[in-house]
C-alpha cells in the first residue's frame, strides 16, 4: 500500500512541474513509509523515496520503513544531513511543506541547497491522503469498534456523584484494555450546563441528578482515530432535554442518509441545519457538521457551510450535528463514515436511543 501511496505524491509532484519534495510532517511520513519515528525526514523525487532519520531509530526504520529505496541514519541534522550528500544536486525544482515548515527552516534550506529551487507545496500529500485506501478503512473501523464497546461500558459506572475526570479515566482504561494505543484526544466529558460547551474537558465537577453528559472520545489504531460523541441523560432528564435529542438525533439521521462521494460539503452540512432550523433550534447549532478523520483526529475534508470542498467517495468524516443551550445543556451525536458513491458506511453501532441512567 505504502509504494501506491508514494505514487501518488509523486504523480502529483509532476503535474505541479516539481522534480522532487522533502516530507518533514511525520504524519505524512507515516502515511507514506510506515515509519512510526518522531525524528524523520522524507526526499521523493520522480522514481526515488530516501528516509532520513538519526542512530535511535535505526533498527525501528528496517522493520517499518516501506517503499523507501534506502535508508539512511546519520547523527548529523536531517536537512545537514541531506546536503552533505548532495541529495538535492540533481533537482532544479523541490517542494516543501509550507504548514509544516517554519521561515527558519526555509531560510535554512535557502542555505544549504543554493542551486535549489523550493517551492510551497501546501496540502499536497494531504490532498492525496483525502481518500482512504482499504487498509486504512480497516484501522478506522477497528478503532470505531473499540469506542462503540467503550461506550457501552461506560454506561454503567455514570451515576449521580461520580466526576467527570473519573468517567474520562475508564474510558481511557478500556480503550487500552481493548487494544487501543492510546486516547484520539483529550476525552470530553461535559455534564449539566457543560454540556451546553462544544469543547469542555472533562472537570472535577459531580454529575448531578436530571443532567445531561455528553461523552465525546475516540482511540488510535495502528496510527488511526476514531471519533465518536453521545449524550445521555442522567436520572429524570427534563422535557426540553427530549426535544433537543430528538432534533439531533433526526437531523443526525437524515445527514447520514444523504451523505455520499461527488456532494459539496456545505450542501451535506445544510442537510441537518435545516433539520435543526426546523425544530425550532437553529441559532444553537454552533459548528461544522463534521471533519475529515484519519492519522489526524481532524483532517480535511470540512465539513462545513463555508466549505468549497467536493466530498470524495473514499473518504472517511464525522457527522456531528449539536445543539447548545446556555445555561442548560447541549446534545450532540456523532458517527464516523466512510463515504461512498451512492452512500456512505456508518463504521459505528453504539446505540443512539435517547439512554437515561
Amino acid at each position: 500500500m505504502t509504494r501506491d501511496r508514494i505514487a501518488r505524491v509523486q504523480h502529483e509532484l509532476q503535474k505541479r512541474g516539481l522534480d522532487g519534495m522533502l516530507v518533514s510532517s511525520l504524519h505524512a511520513i507515516r502515511y507514506l513509509t510506515g515509519f512510526t519515528g518522531t525524528h524523520a525526514l522524507l526526499l521523493l523525487s520522480s522514481s526515488t523515496s530516501t528516509l532520513l532519520t538519526d542512530s535511535r531509530y535505526a533498527q525501528q526504520a528496517k522493520m517499518e520503513a516501506r517503499g523507501c529505496k534506502r535508508v539512511i541514519v546519520t547523527r548529523n541534522g536531517l536537512y545537514e544531513e541531506a546536503s552533505r550528500r548532495r541529495m538535492l544536486d540533481k533537482l532544479a525544482r523541490v517542494g516543501f511543506e509550507a504548514q509544516h515548515v517554519s521561515y527558519a527552516q526555509y531560510r535554512m534550506l535557502r542555505t544549504l541547497f543554493p542551486g535549489v529551487s523550493f517551492a510551497s507545496t501546501r496540502e499536497l500529500v494531504e490532498d492525496v491522503m483525502v481518500v482512504k485506501d482499504e487498509e486504512e478503512i480497516n484501522n478506522l473501523r477497528r478503532a470505531a469498534h473499540i469506542s462503540d464497546r467503550v461506550f457501552e461500558k461506560i454506561l454503567d459506572i455514570i451515576r449521580p456523584g461520580i466526576t467527570e475526570l473519573e468517567v474520562a479515566a475508564e474510558i481511557a482504561y478500556l480503550h487500552r484494555t481493548m487494544g487501543a494505543e492510546r486516547d484520539a484526544f483529550d476525552t470530553i466529558v461535559a455534564s449539566g450546563t457543560r454540556s451546553a460547551l462544544p469543547h469542555a474537558r472533562a472537570s472535577l465537577k459531580r454529575v448531578r441528578n436530571g443532567e445531561l453528559v455528553t461523552l465525546d472520545f475516540g482511540c488510535v489504531v495502528n496510527g488511526y482515530n476514531s471519533d465518536i460523541t453521545r449524550t445521555i441523560a442522567v436520572g429524570r432528564p427534563a422535557r426540553r432535554a427530549r426535544r433537543m435529542y430528538e432534533a439531533v438525533r433526526a437531523a443526525q439521521q437524515e445527514a447520514l442518509e444523504s451523505a455520499r462521494g461527488g456532494m459539496l460539503a456545505r450542501d451535506l452540512d445544510a442537510v441537518a441545519r435545516l433539520r435543526i432550523a426546523r425544530a425550532g433550534f437553529g441559532k444553537l447549532f454552533h459548528h461544522s457538521l463534521g471533519h475529515g478523520l484519519g492519522l489526524h483526529v481532524h483532517e480535511r475534508p470540512r465539513v462545513s457551510r463555508l466549505s468549497k470542498e467536493r466530498l470524495m467517495a473514499g473518504s472517511v468524516i464525522t457527522i456531528e450535528p449539536g445543539i447548545y443551550l446556555p445555561d442548560f445543556g447541549g446534545v450532540r451525536i456523532e458517527d464516523d463514515v466512510v463515504l461512498r458513491e451512492n452512500g456512505c458506511e456508518v463504521l459505528n453501532s453504539a446505540p443512539k436511543d435517547f439512554i437515561v441512567v
